[in-house]
């Protein structure tokens, strides 16, 4: 939905109640007016899509996972504690794109820890998890899977493969699924270190288990 800037005359006091509005709502002035206009108008804007879509991700992922905080309207995060040593957390942060089409939006997993060693562990994870996605859903990405692994962080693109076929239920739904899956393969791959062949095995046949023909964002 394309914008452009148009000038408004409010009275001050309007613009102060607006203001604490939108600071409340972490949100900016402009866009609180434009939510608000759009639903006055029974028009359904990509912020309105966005927070449905995290709404239903709150639903379905209230079990195991910690809501976090986020000073942006547009990206959602939970946290999960990791069964080991000192109890690290992943945090896993998803960012919508307006646009929901092509690429709809990046998920960004990421621990907090400055561990050389337990980096190299979760490393190693995420290559074997990008050797696995390869392997199954390679075919649909001419130029490989759009991932980056860096210093214990993975960032993973969605995209929409079929035009015109993404609902916000389907997109909650879909991402929900894979962060439950990376999280559950992550503490299987942590609870088997002293055997790292039989964990990729495991998380390789839970991926496959897992994958649905006709998945319309991947």
């Amino acid at each position: 939905m394309k914008r452009s800037v148009y000038s408004l005359v409010l009275a001050n006091e309007v613009i102060e109640e607006v203001d604490k509005l939108a600071y409340s709502m972490n949100t900016s002035r402009s866009n609180l007016i434009n939510q608000i206009l759009a639903e006055r108008v029974e028009l359904h804007t990509p912020e309105m899509r966005m927070k449905d879509i995290f709404t239903q991700l709150e639903e379905l992922m209230s079990q195991n996972f910690q809501q976090l905080s986020l000073p942006t309207d547009n990206i959602w995060a939970v946290k999960s504690p990791l069964r080991y040593k000192y109890r690290p957390t992943i945090k896993y942060s998803f960012e919508l794109f307006r646009s929901f089409h092509g690429c709809v939006g990046k998920l960004k997993v990421s621990f907090r820890t400055q561990s050389k060693g337990f980096i190299d562990i979760v490393d190693s994870f995420f290559n074997c998890w990008v050797a696995i996605e390869e392997k199954y859903i390679g075919k649909y990405f001419k130029s490989g899977i759009p991932q980056k692994i860096s210093d214990g962080r993975f960032e993973r693109d969605f995209y929409e493969i079929k035009s015109g076929t993404l609902t916000d239920k389907k997109i909650s739904v879909w991402v929900s699924q894979y962060i439950k899956l990376i999280d559950t393969c992550i503490q299987i791959y942590f609870d088997n270190l002293e055997d790292t062949n039989k964990a990729i095995k495991t998380i390789e046949k839970l991926y496959n288990d897992n994958l649905k023909d006709g998945t319309p964002i991947l």
